[in-house]
């Protein structure tokens, strides 16, 4: 892309022409071949939880979450109370469509409309989620709808530096790092340095065609294991989109 310049001389950014802004995520469901997302409800989903995060015996899951871990269901159902009164975060209960369970939880968050951008966060996926097609395709359908129905230009996955699994899992989905801000949060009486990752729209278009081949039923043994992982379809896919001159 060619840089511009003002009437200064100076060096200035690329035209978005027409660009009038996104509306922010209404909390409409989502539906997958394995999993249904839709709006976080206490009375609804809490139960199911509460279940499910048992399974965290030692609650390392909670180790890098603001929140959390909760020893009885009235926590974290009054939890949920709280957190789904606003609209930012805006929580999504992540249901395996095989039994109608709720397994785990995410958020759109820092919504900013007006410039395109916003973030997933709040990850929560319990041990059932975890490892599982439920899982990626969670995320694929939450980032099919900020890009494809929405129309924004950036997606955010930020986490506790030291968070190794989180750093993992954004890029495996295809986010990119983009750096790490020091001291950027004390959270449970600590500091956090925050690892930056993102997707832009014009990566998604790629990213959307290895999700779609990796979700392909043919891509799973009849254990229901991976023939080809994510992340080598996304680096063949990177590599059409962008061949080595």
């Amino acid at each position: 892309m060619p840089q511009r310049f003002n009437e200064l001389g100076q060096p200035i950014g690329a035209e978005i022409a027409g660009w009038a802004g996104c509306k922010a995520p209404s909390g409409i469901s989502m539906e997958g071949r394995f999993c249904r997302l839709e709006a976080l409800d206490a009375a609804r989903h809490g139960s199911d939880l509460f279940t499910a995060y048992r399974q965290d015996s030692n609650g390392s899951l909670w180790t890098y979450m603001a929140s959390g871990p909760f020893d009885t269901e009235a926590a974290l159902s009054k939890w949920i109370a709280v957190q789904v009164e606003g609209s930012d975060p805006l929580f999504y209960a992540i249901i395996d469509r095989a039994n109608g369970k709720a397994v785990g939880m995410a958020s759109y968050m820092r919504m900013v409309p007006r410039s395109g951008v916003i973030e997933v966060g709040s990850i929560a996926y319990s041990p059932v989620l975890q490892r599982t097609p439920l899982a990626t395709e969670a995320m694929f359908l939450m980032m099919a709808h900020i890009f494809e129905d929405l129309g924004y230009r950036r997606y955010e996955w930020k986490c506790d530096s030291l968070n190794a699994a989180s750093r993992r899992a954004a890029e495996r989905y295809g986010f990119t790092h983009e750096g790490i801000f020091r001291q950027a949060l004390v959270y449970k009486g600590r500091n956090r340095d925050t690892a930056w990752y993102s997707v832009l729209d014009r990566e998604w278009p790629m990213l959307k065609k290895a999700y779609l081949a990796w979700l392909e039923p043919e891509n799973f043994n009849r254990n229901g294991q991976q023939k080809t992982k994510l992340a080598d379809l996304i680096a063949a896919s990177r590599r059409e989109a962008m061949p080595e001159r």
